[in-house]
């Protein structure tokens, strides 16, 4: 889970800093029962005009079906492969079970292929190991947590992401997430030992132009330099301001700055402390 950097024999390698993928244990050959197709819409919807701006051509990509639930109890699994996922910024651990059954998850910090991983009340507190947050002790670090039981991991899945597990009162579990939000999840939901791996990701730059398009994303024009019809921020003479008293807006004329945009009440109850004060 290392960086390199690369010497500066053009511009595009002068900030370039990318992974090493030393910790990838398996070429680029994935497991063909655990493919889905993913097709590009290019920003695109069914109609063929363009909802998703910024968005378009990117490297022709499958998707991996990974197991967010974690529901395979009382059957150990041996880690049969580190591999690289084009879909998230973590890696991804191959799953060999015992009774033959083949599985994708997400590979936490310290997993290495040959090491063996379980789900269910009896797992040791180890990475990659399975378990109710009621089964779990305070101040475990956690990842791929459930926030309805029996649905799949839904929060911190990103590289590096890891919740602790705060306290534990009546039927709730309060967890403290990567945002700094201090919030409360039934004691049943499931959840996996361990921090997510590849925390180096925050690290890389993409240092050229040329690999965003590789990653799906176009180039992104400031509304202040475009055309009054094509933005509001646009027009004026020379270089002009955002000038509006309601201040920025986005293309569609929203608020772009500071206005909240969180509108579920039904689970504001279970939010503890707020991410912000």
């Amino acid at each position: 889970m290392a960086t390199k950097q690369y010497k500066p024999t053009s511009p595009g390698r002068r900030f370039m800093i990318t992974s090493t993928y030393a910790e990838v244990t398996k070429g680029k050959k994935p497991e063909k029962s655990l493919l889905a197709a993913k097709p590009n819409t290019g920003g695109r919807n069914s109609y063929g005009r363009v909802t998703a701006v910024n968005t378009g051509g990117g490297h022709k990509q499958r998707y991996r079906i990974v197991d967010f639930k974690r529901d395979k109890d009382g059957v150990k699994a041996k880690v049969a492969a580190i591999e690289y996922d084009p879909n998230r910024t973590c890696r991804i651990a191959l799953l060999h079970y015992s009774d033959g059954e083949k599985r994708y998850i997400l590979a936490p910090k310290n997993l290495v292929a040959g090491a063996t991983v379980e789900s269910g009340e009896g797992a040791d507190i180890l990475p990659g190991n399975a378990l109710m947050l009621k089964h779990i002790p305070l101040g475990t670090l956690v990842h791929n947590i459930e926030l309805t039981p029996k649905r799949g991991g839904q929060i911190v899945r990103a590289a590096g992401g890891s919740a602790q597990v705060m306290a534990k009162e009546g039927s709730y579990v309060t967890l403290r997430l990567p945002s700094g939000e201090m919030r409360m999840v039934h004691n049943t939901c499931r959840a996996t030992v361990g921090e997510v791996g590849n925390s180096d990701h925050e690290n890389e730059s993409i240092g050229k132009a040329g690999k965003n398009r590789s990653l799906n994303r176009k180039p992104h024009v400031r509304g202040v330099v475009k055309s009054p019809r094509d933005h509001p921020h646009g027009g004026g003479e020379a270089k002009s301001p955002v000038g509006r008293k309601k201040g920025p807006v986005d293309r569609w004329g929203n608020k772009a700055q500071g206005k909240k945009t969180r509108n579920n009440k039904r689970t504001n109850k279970y939010i503890v402390r707020r991410r912000k004060a």
